[in-house]
C-alpha cells in the first residue's frame, strides 16, 4: 500500500518544468519557482501539507494556483502543497461537504443557544458570512463547517507530517548507525599489511 502511494505521489507530483510551462502560473513563476520553495525540509513539507489541505477543502477551483501562491507567504513546499490539494476529488468531496454541513449546523446551533451568540454576531458585523459563501460556493452553514473542517484537518496534517518526518529521519539514522557498527568489526578483524 505504501509502495503504491509512493508511486502515485511520484507520478502526480508537479515538476518545476510543468509549473513553469503553465500559463496560469507563468506571471508568478519568478516567485513560485524559487529554489527554497521546492526543497524538502522538515519545516517546509509540513507547511505544504497543511496549506494544501486548507486550500483543497476551502477553495473549490484553481486549488493548485492558490496553494502555490500562498506558499510564498509561509515558505511552504510548493509541490507538496499542490499534491495535497488532491485531498478533495470526486470521491471525497461529497463526504467532506456532508461532514462540513453537520459540523457547521451543530456549531451554529450551539452558538445560537448561547445568550451572546458570538459567532453569529461576528459574522454579521464583519460580513464574513458573505465572503465565506462567495469563496466556497456553499450555503453559510456548509461554508462555516468547511472552514472548521479545513482548519482542523490542516492542523492534523501538519502534526502528522512533522512526526512522520522525524520518525523517518530517526529510522534512517538508526539504519546508517547499524550499518556502520556492522562494518566496523569486519575492518578491525582484518590483518594489517
Amino acid at each position: 500500500m505504501l509502495e503504491r502511494f509512493s508511486r502515485w505521489t511520484h507520478r502526480n507530483l508537479p515538476t518545476r518544468e510543468q509549473m513553469e510551462r503553465s500559463r496560469v502560473i507563468r506571471p508568478f513563476a519568478g516567485r513560485v519557482l524559487r529554489s527554497e520553495l521546492w526543497r524538502f525540509t522538515r519545516r517546509s513539507v509540513p507547511r505544504g501539507v497543511a496549506l494544501g489541505i486548507l486550500v483543497g477543502v476551502i477553495v473549490p477551483v484553481a486549488q493548485i494556483l492558490f496553494a502555490a501562491l500562498l506558499c510564498l507567504s509561509v515558505r511552504a513546499n510548493v509541490p507538496v502543497a499542490a499534491l495535497t490539494t488532491f485531498i478533495t476529488n470526486p470521491v471525497t468531496t461529497p463526504l467532506i461537504w456532508v461532514l462540513a454541513y453537520k459540523v457547521g449546523s451543530w456549531l451554529l446551533q450551539v452558538d445560537a443557544m448561547t445568550v451572546v451568540a458570538p459567532v453569529n454576531a461576528a459574522m454579521e458585523l464583519s460580513e464574513f458570512d458573505d465572503m465565506l459563501t462567495w469563496l466556497t460556493g456553499a450555503t453559510l452553514v456548509t461554508a462555516f463547517g468547511l472552514v472548521v473542517v479545513a482548519v482542523i484537518a490542516a492542523a492534523a496534517g501538519y502534526l502528522a507530517t512533522s512526526f512522520g518526518w522525524r520518525w523517518w529521519i530517526a529510522r534512517k539514522r538508526r539504519v546508517r548507525l547499524a550499518h556502520a557498527r556492522a562494518a566496523r568489526p569486519a575492518r578491525l578483524a582484518e590483518p594489517a599489511e
